[in-house]
């Protein structure tokens, strides 16, 4: 008895610590937008960011990346897609997005990526759907369509909006990466080899498409206006490459060691809420109340999806997000 109360309280205690590395990795990736706005807005390009914030990962992470060198051989198509859909285009098109649209607004449409997902799986997989998972689509859709307001016509950003539907498409990109990456039991790919690897992966594309050496580097000696304070551009910077790039790949990768795919993404999801509060604090970025409330319905109808898969092996329809093995629970992305 006194065992089996160890090892109980021993897995509560690693629950606990998972379910606080999640909200760690949740606030890491929700800061990115915020802090690459003011960037943006000082006259950076959003793809330069996009490069200075993926080859800056991609430098930290690169001692992992020599720790697990034989990994390219092993899985070249794995980590050829992880770096073009997970990390390249997810940032790409959820920087563009947050030039045009709020960082908040982006940031729910993204959020759609649960719900396409349902779509891979019943449309090109041919695998069942529970009822649950198809709810939670159309909460998802009814919700982006307060979110952008459709009634108010095309006064919206139509491409910021289709930006950010590209960072939501790239998204399920990475989660069908995850469950082909992590289908070989011990043999499966290290979760940092395969984050650092994409990281280099995406710096050697973004590098032909952003072209960084067209980049103004004396604005990163000045300073960034966030909603009326001048911020450092170099500490924007750092931000976003020590934290909202590297902190939160780490942490979310450990968090999903600790708790099932399905808790850990549930929790990644208010990645949204708190992008959406802290662009309404620094940036001032305000929502309308259909907004507001359209953002909600889009986080229960992700929440609903994701959270409804079948324990792993089951013979049950799958919900959505079901695929994501140990490590893919993270989007992403932003």
């Amino acid at each position: 008895m006194p065992v089996h109360t160890s090892e109980s309280s021993q897995g509560r205690q690693g629950r606990g610590i998972g379910l606080g590395l999640a909200l760690v990795s949740a606030l890491a990736f929700g800061g990115s937008g915020v802090a690459a706005k003011p960037l943006i807005e000082a006259g950076l390009d959003p793809l330069h960011v996009v490069w200075l914030r993926v080859a800056g990962g991609a430098l930290v992470m690169l001692p992992v990346a020599v720790r697990h060198r034989g990994l390219p051989r092993r899985r070249p198509a794995l980590l050829a897609g992880f770096g073009l859909l997970a990390v390249a285009g997810v940032q790409a098109c959820y920087f563009a997005a947050i030039s045009r649209i709020p960082v908040g607004v982006a940031l729910l449409v993204e959020y759609l990526a649960p719900a396409l997902v349902l779509g891979w799986v019943r449309l090109v997989q041919r695998r069942p759907v529970t009822r649950a998972a198809a709810l939670g689509v159309v909460l998802a859709v009814g919700g982006l369509a307060c979110v952008v307001e459709v009634w108010s016509g095309l006064s919206f950003d139509v491409l910021g909006l289709l930006l950010a539907l590209g960072a939501a498409c790239c998204q399920v990109g990475y989660f069908v990466l995850s469950d082909q990456g992590s289908d070989s039991g011990d043999q499966a790919p290290d979760p940092l080899g395969v984050i650092a690897y994409g990281l280099l992966v995406g710096a050697a594309v973004l590098t032909v498409v952003a072209r960084p050496w067209n980049l103004d580097w004396s604005l990163l000696a000045h300073t960034a206006d966030m909603d009326g304070t001048p911020v450092a551009a170099g500490l924007l910077l750092g931000w976003i490459v020590l934290v909202a790039t590297v902190l939160a790949y780490v942490t979310g990768v450990l968090a999903v060691r600790r708790l099932s795919p399905q808790v850990a993404g549930v929790v990644a999801c208010l990645e949204a809420v708190l992008a959406t509060v802290l662009a309404w604090i620094l940036l001032g970025e305000h929502l309308s109340a259909p907004q507001i409330i359209g953002g909600a319905v889009v986080l229960a109808g992700a929440f609903i999806a994701q959270s409804s898969a079948p324990a792993r092996g089951s013979a049950e329809p799958v919900a959505g997000g079901g695929g994501e093995k140990e490590w893919s629970s993270r989007g992403t992305a932003a």
